[in-house]
C-alpha cells in the first residue's frame, strides 16, 4: 500500500464531511453500518466496546507516564539527587518509546494486535509495580526500570488507532479517534493529581506508582475477553492500492516538504510541552517557596499542591485546546487551503508569550504565574489535532 493512500485511511481527528476525499467519495460512499459489521468481523455494540476499552488503556498510559511528574520533587528527597540525575527518568522513558514505537508498529501490522498490545500492557503494569519497590541506594534501578517502562507503552499506543480504523469508516471513525485522543491531556493530568494526592495521603511516594499497575492489569484483563480482532483493511476494501517497500515510502516522504517541515515543527512543540510537564509541578513549588508563601520541604510530600493544581489546568487546557483549534480550523478551510497551518502557527506564537510571562511572574506572583500557564497551554494545545491531520491527510 502506498503511504499517501494509506494516510488517507486514517484521518485521527474532527473532519468536515464537505472535505471528504479520496476515491471513496466518488464512488458509492461509505459503506452501511450493515456492511461494516459484515466486513470488519465485529458487531456494532462489540465495537463500541472495543473503542471504550482502548480509550481507558491510553488514557491509563499517559496517567502513568506523569505519575513521576507529580511526586518528583519527593523522589529528589528521598534519593538525595539532583534536577540533573532526576531528569533522566523522563530520558530514559522517552528513549526507549521512540526506538521501540516502529518495531511494534511493524510487529502490529503483521501479527494480533490484541495479544501484542495485552503483554505489553502486562508488562509495564509489572515494571512499575517493581519500580515503586526500589531501594534508597540504587537509583539506577528506578531509571532502569522508568525505561523498561516505555517498552511496555510503545507497544500499545502505535497498535490500538490502527484497530479503531479498522473498525470504523470516515465521520465515525473520525469521532471514535478523536475520543481517543483526548484520553491524552485527561490522562496527563490525572496523572498529576492522583499521583500526588495518593502519595500526599498515604505521606510515601511509591504508594504514586501503584495505582496504575493494579488499573493496567484490569486493562490486560478487558483487552482479552472485550476486544475483538478486526479485519484487517477489510473494512473500506480498493482496488487501486498496491505494496510498497518501506524505503520506498521514507524515501517518498522525506521529499514531501509539507510532512518533514510540519514534523519538525511538532518536534519543538514536544520539546515544550515534554519539558513544561515534566518541571512544572516542581517549578511553581519553589516559586511558592521563594515568595514566601510556602515553607522549604524537608519530609516529603512537598509539591502536592502545586501538583493537583497543574494537573487540573493541564485537563481542561488540553480538552479546550484541541477542541478549540480544530472548530477554528474547519471555519477557516472555507476561506484559505493554508487554514490548518495558519491556526498552528497562530497558536504556538501565541502560547510563547504567555509561558514567558509565567516564567517572570512566578516570582512576584502565583495567580499570575497560573493564568500565564493557563493560556499558554491553551494555545499550545490548539496544533495537537490539527498536525495530525496536516501529516495524515494534508502532507
Amino acid at each position: 500500500m502506498s503511504l499517501s493512500e494509506q494516510a488517507s485511511d486514517v484521518v485521527p481527528f474532527f473532519s468536515d464531511e464537505s472535505e471528504a476525499e479520496g476515491p471513496e467519495e466518488q464512488g458509492g460512499g461509505a459503506p452501511r453500518p450493515q456492511e461494516e459489521e459484515e466486513a470488519s468481523g465485529v458487531s456494532k455494540v462489540r465495537a463500541l466496546l472495543t473503542v471504550l476499552v482502548l480509550c481507558y488503556i491510553n488514557l491509563l498510559n499517559y496517567m502513568d507516564r506523569f505519575t513521576v511528574a507529580g511526586v518528583l520533587p519527593d523522589i529528589e528527597h528521598f534519593f538525595g539527587i539532583n534536577d540533573e540525575k532526576s531528569g533522566l527518568l523522563q530520558t530514559v522513558f522517552i528513549c526507549s518509546y521512540m526506538f521501540l514505537a516502529p518495531v511494534f508498529g511493524y510487529l502490529g501490522d503483521r501479527y494480533n494486535r490484541k495479544y501484542i498490545m495485552s503483554m505489553g500492557i502486562m508488562f509495564w503494569s509489572l515494571v512499575t509495580l517493581a519500580s515503586s519497590y526500589t531501594p534508597k541506594e540504587h537509583f539506577w534501578a528506578l531509571l532502569l526500570t522508568r525505561g523498561l517502562v516505555g517498552v511496555g507503552e510503545a507497544s500499545y499506543s502505535t497498535i490500538a488507532p490502527t484497530i479503531i480504523a479498522d473498525l470504523y469508516v470516515k465521520e465515525k471513525r473520525t469521532n471514535m479517534l478523536s475520543i481517543f485522543y483526548f484520553a491524552i491531556p485527561v490522562g496527563s493530568g490525572l496523572g498529576y493529581i492522583v499521583g500526588s494526592q495518593v502519595g500526599n495521603i498515604a505521606h510515601d511516594w511509591h504508594w504514586a506508582l501503584r495505582v496504575t499497575p493494579g488499573l493496567g492489569l484490569v486493562a490486560v484483563v478487558l483487552l482479552l475477553l472485550v476486544v475483538q480482532e478486526p479485519r484487517r483493511g477489510a473494512i473500506e476494501a480498493r482496488t487501486d492500492l498496491h505494496h510498497t517497500s518501506w524505503l520506498t515510502d521514507v524515501q517518498v516522504l522525506s521529499k514531501n516538504r509539507s510532512f518533514v517541515l510540519s514534523t519538525l515543527g511538532f518536534t519543538a512543540v514536544a520539546f515544550v510541552t515534554g519539558s513544561l510537564a515534566l518541571w512544572a509541578p516542581t517549578f511553581l513549588f519553589r516559586a511558592a517557596v521563594v515568595n514566601g508563601e510556602r515553607p522549604p520541604c524537608f519530609e516529603g510530600n512537598c509539591a502536592s499542591t502545586e501538583s493537583l493544581i497543574f494537573g487540573t489546568i493541564t485537563v481542561v487546557t488540553g480538552v479546550l485546546g484541541v477542541s478549540s483549534g480544530v472548530m477554528i480550523s474547519r471555519k477557516l478551510r472555507t476561506r484559505t487551503r493554508r487554514a490548518d497551518p495558519l491556526v498552528c502557527a497562530a497558536g504556538l506564537l501565541l502560547s510563547a508569550p504567555f509561558l514567558y510571562l509565567a516564567i517572570v511572574f512566578a516570582q512576584s506572583s502565583t495567580v499570575a504565574t497560573y493564568i500565564f500557564i493557563f493560556l499558554g497551554e491553551t494555545f499550545l494545545s490548539m496544533n495537537w489535532a490539527i498536525v495530525a491531520y496536516i501529516l495524515l491527510v494534508r502532507a
